[in-house]
């Protein structure tokens, strides 16, 4: 194996195809350099189901206690579970996932203590430098005395910290299909759901990190086809989608119209901001207009960040916010460390929808004011002149604002778009959104003109 580590270590985290990209030896160097670079004497580790993960995640253990870390494996989990324990045992955390992305990749998402994240900016890059150094001699023996490598299970105690956030014990019996996509959400959604007024309906809840059935990504519509065919054959009251490693979660309505993630994260800001009486929440600038109206609304104070966890997670620690959300189904609570979790925001829809008699489209009707183009990629030759252009086209145009927080946001009126370009393609990211269809459809139309020459 030759390890190219630029092409391996991305901005949030480690990802790459195995063995051809990254292999045994090298997580075992990143499990030494991640133990010096925190100063941790304690860590904890955990895996999705990819054929690959427990023998990567053993190596980086191996690697770990070399340097003196005690290291305590839970084994299969969410990536939500491994900041669960991040967050309850103190301790700094490894994740051994690629998420959405195919079987032949895999990647670790690494956390500090009280699971905050570890960046190119805030420890990856060091651990990056470290595993490079170490590539053909391997570590340098360590002083410290090998630490233990201890086995705990915390699915049990991850599911009663969720369910002691939201109160479902009174709801009305709801009927909801759950669709895991052979991912980590077959592991972890039986125990979360175990006793509560729930008649689930599980569709490939059995763990295949080779995704026999489709691609554990439901961002992308074709992988929630099976999902909302069988919500209306079983008359459910909704169903739920979660990626690879589960972080994220995604739903669809009775009629098996997906919501937007805009709506959930208008909904659960209202939920929050009503239990606490306030408080400040977070929304990236490509959420929907609904989400700083509905936080107004019911109190809360909206701080609007670039698109990214770890500009969330960065901002959720410095306002104290109790919550953020994003257009790509990561929600975030400060009663979960600032980290994401889907099962929580899943949590908060069944409470909301099964405390009251009416349908999900209807509830979520009042958080999803405007029409949205989702996210559209453009392949162009020059990125900047194409941003370029199209702010010409709109600048000297009455009631027109720029602003470049991330990328380009033009606005007006209640209509806007924001242009942004790809970190890694040669892509520009078109999303534009309206109070009607056919606005949004005229401005978003004309913007692809403009970028697409």
């Amino acid at each position: 194996m030759t390890a190219d580590l630029s092409q391996l270590v991305k901005a949030y985290d480690v990802r790459g195809v195995v063995p051809d990209q990254w292999d045994e030896p090298l997580a075992e160097l990143f499990g030494a350099a991640f133990v010096q670079v925190t100063g941790a004497d304690a860590i904890v580790i955990g895996h999705d189901m990819r054929p690959s993960s427990p023998g990567l995640s053993r190596a980086f253990a191996r690697g770990a206690a070399a340097r003196g870390a005690d290291v305590t494996e839970i084994g299969l989990c969410s990536t939500d579970q491994l900041y669960y324990a991040s967050g309850a045992l103190g301790l700094p955390g490894a994740m051994f996932t690629a998420s959405h992305n195919p079987a032949q990749y895999n990647g670790i998402k690494m956390c500090r203590a009280g699971a905050a994240p570890v960046g190119q900016d805030t420890g990856l890059a060091e651990i990056r430098g470290l595993a490079e150094t170490w590539l053909d001699s391997g570590a340098p023996a360590s002083d410290a005395t090998p630490g233990t490598i201890t086995r705990r299970e915390t699915l049990d105690d991850y599911a009663a910290y969720l369910r002691s956030l939201v109160d479902l014990t009174s709801i009305r019996p709801l009927k909801v299909v759950v669709d895991a996509g052979n991912g980590m959400g077959g592991h972890t959604v039986p125990t979360v759901f175990s006793g509560l007024p729930l008649q689930l309906v599980p569709m490939y809840f059995e763990l295949d990190g080779t995704f026999p059935n489709h691609e554990a990504n439901p961002l992308d519509p074709a992988n929630i086809v099976d999902l909302q065919k069988r919500v209306r054959e079983e008359g459910a009251d909704l169903g739920l989608a979660f990626d690879g490693d589960a972080d994220r979660c995604f739903v669809v309505d009775e009629r098996g119209e997906p919501v937007s993630p805009s709506a959930i994260t208008a909904l659960v800001a209202a939920r929050e901001l009503d239990k606490r009486g306030g408080g400040t929440v977070i929304h990236n600038l490509i959420t929907s207009s609904s989400v700083p109206e509905v936080v107004r609304e019911h109190g809360g104070t909206p701080v609007r960040t670039r698109v990214g966890h770890s500009f969330i997670k960065a901002e959720m620690a410095t306002s104290g916010a109790i919550f953020g959300g994003e257009h790509s189904a990561h929600y975030y609570f400060r009663d979960f460390w600032n980290a994401d979790t889907g099962m929580l925001a899943a949590l908060h829809v069944l409470a909301a929808l099964g405390g009251q008699d009416g349908p999900l489209s209807g509830l979520v009707a009042e958080y999803d004011r405007y029409v949205g183009s989702g996210e559209i990629n453009s392949t162009v030759d020059d990125q900047a002149a194409r941003m370029a252009a199209v702010r010409a086209a709109y600048e000297g145009r009455e009631g027109v604002t720029f602003d470049e927080l991330d990328g380009l946001t033009v606005t007006f009126g209640e209509t806007w778009f924001n242009v942004r370009p790809s970190n890694t393609e040669p892509l520009l990211r078109l999303n534009a959104e309206a109070r009607d269809e056919a606005t949004m459809t005229r401005v978003r139309d004309e913007v692809l003109k403009i970028i697409r020459g």
